[in-house]
C-alpha cells in the first residue's frame, strides 16, 4: 500500500467516528428533545454539523475507493454503515483491521526483499 492510499484510509477512519456519533446526537438531542420539550434550538446546529460530517465522510469514501481500488460492494457497505446510527463505529473497526493487515503485509515484503 502506498502512502497516498494509507493517508486516504486514515482520513476516512478519522471522520468515521465523529460522523457516527453526530447522527445519534441529532436524533436524541435534536429530534427527541424538540418533540418532548420546548428545547428546539439544538436541532439546527446538530443538523448542520451532521450534514457537514456526512458530506466529508462521503468525499473521503470516494477518495479511498479511487486510491485503494475497493470493489463497489465494499464501498456500498461503508456507505450503508454511515446511514446507520453508530454504524461508522463498526466501519472504523473494519478500517483499523485493514490498516493493521496492510502494515503486516508491508513489513513482510520488507523482510522478503531484504
Amino acid at each position: 500500500m502506498d502512502i497516498k492510499t494509507a493517508s486516504a484510509l486514515h482520513r476516512l477512519r478519522l471522520i468515521s467516528v465523529p460522523e457516527a456519533l453526530s447522527f445519534p446526537a441529532l436524533l436524541i438531542f435534536g429530534s427527541l428533545l424538540s418533540r418532548i420539550s420546548d428545547i428546539d434550538y439544538l436541532m439546527m446546529p446538530l443538523g448542520i454539523l451532521h450534514g457537514i460530517l456526512f458530506v466529508i465522510y462521503a468525499i473521503f469514501l470516494l477518495d479511498v475507493w479511487n486510491k485503494a481500488k475497493w470493489p463497489l460492494k465494499k464501498v456500498a457497505l461503508f456507505f450503508g454503515l454511515a446511514l446507520l446510527p453508530f454504524g461508522g463505529l463498526y466501519g472504523d473497526k473494519l478500517l483499523k483491521r485493514d490498516e493493521a493487515d496492510s502494515v503486516v503485509a508491508a513489513r513482510a515484503r520488507e523482510v522478503a526483499g531484504a
